[in-house]
C-alpha cells in the first residue's frame, strides 16, 4: 500500500510536467539559437536574397539607403532570427507536440500530427509565395508609380520590416485550411454550413486582401485569390475528416 496521498501524487505529478515543460523550452530555445548563430555569418547574403525583388525593379544605378546609424548591422540580424524561426519552427513545434501528445486521446493523436505537419507546409508555401510572386509585384508597382523627379531609394529596414509583414501575411493566410479543419474537428462549423458560406468567404477573401495587400488589382488578386482556393481545400479536408 502507497503511504503517499493523493494531494501528494497530484503535487508530484505536476511538478514532473513543470520539468519536462523546462526540458521542453531548453531544447527549442537551442535549436533556435544553434539555427541563428550558423546564420549569423551569412546575415547579409540573407538581407541580399531579401532584397532581390526590389533590387530588380529599380531604376538603373538605384540603390538602397540606410538612414539610420545601426541599420547595416542590425538590420541583417534581424532577418537572420526571422528566418532561425522559421527554420527552426518544425523542432519547436515537435517539442510542443511531445509536451501535449500524452493527454491527448487516440483519436486527436492520429489527427494532431497531420494538422501540425500541414500548418507547418502550409506557412512555408505561404511565405514561399510572398516572396516569389507578391514582393516582385509590389515592387514594379512602388517603382512604376515614382512621380517624375523622384529617385526610388527604399530605406533597408523599412524594407525589412514590410518583407516580414508580407510573410507573416501570407504565411499566417495559407494557414486557412488547418483552421477549417480544426473548425470541423471540434464542432463549430459542419462542411453544409462552409459550403453554404462560400459567397461569404470569397468576399471576405478579398476583404482581407484590400487590408492586407498593397494598393493595387494585382497584389490584391494575388492574396484573394489563394485565399478562395484555400478555403476550398478546407472544405475538401474537413469533408475527408467527417468521413473517417
Amino acid at each position: 500500500m502507497s503511504d503517499s496521498s493523493p494531494g501528494e501524487d497530484t503535487k508530484q505529478s505536476f511538478i514532473a510536467h513543470l520539468i519536462e515543460l523546462r526540458e521542453r523550452l531548453l531544447k527549442a530555445t537551442a535549436a533556435l539559437f544553434g539555427v541563428l548563430i550558423v546564420l549569423i555569418p551569412s546575415s547579409n547574403r540573407l538581407y541580399g536574397w531579401l532584397a532581390l525583388p526590389l533590387i530588380a525593379h529599380l531604376p538603373q544605378g538605384g540603390t538602397m539607403i540606410a538612414i539610420e546609424v545601426f541599420s547595416p548591422f542590425v538590420t541583417p540580424l534581424k532577418l537572420a532570427l526571422f528566418a532561425a524561426l522559421v527554420i527552426a519552427m518544425p523542432v519547436l513545434l515537435y517539442q510542443l507536440w511531445a509536451f501535449v501528445a500524452p493527454g491527448l486521446y487516440k483519436r486527436e493523436k492520429k489527427f494532431a500530427m497531420p494538422i501540425l505537419v500541414s500548418a507547418v507546409v502550409l506557412f512555408y508555401v505561404g511565405c514561399a509565395f510572398a516572396y516569389f510572386f507578391v514582393l516582385p509585384a509590389v515592387a514594379k508597382f512602388t517603382t512604376g508609380v515614382a512621380p517624375t523627379g523622384v529617385a526610388v531609394m527604399p530605406d533597408i529596414g523599412r524594407y525589412l520590416d514590410f518583407a516580414l509583414m508580407l510573410f507573416l501575411a501570407f504565411g499566417l493566410s495559407f494557414e486557412v485550411p488547418v483552421a477549417i479543419v480544426i473548425l470541423v474537428a471540434i464542432g463549430v462549423v459542419t462542411v453544409t454550413q462552409l459550403v453554404s458560406a462560400r459567397r461569404y468567404a470569397i468576399v471576405g477573401a478579398f476583404v482581407v486582401a484590400a487590408i492586407f495587400a498593397p494598393p493595387d488589382a494585382l497584389s490584391m488578386a494575388l492574396l484573394a485569390v489563394p485565399l478562395c482556393l484555400l478555403y476550398e481545400v478546407g472544405i475538401l479536408g474537413a469533408g475527408l475528416l467527417s468521413k473517417s
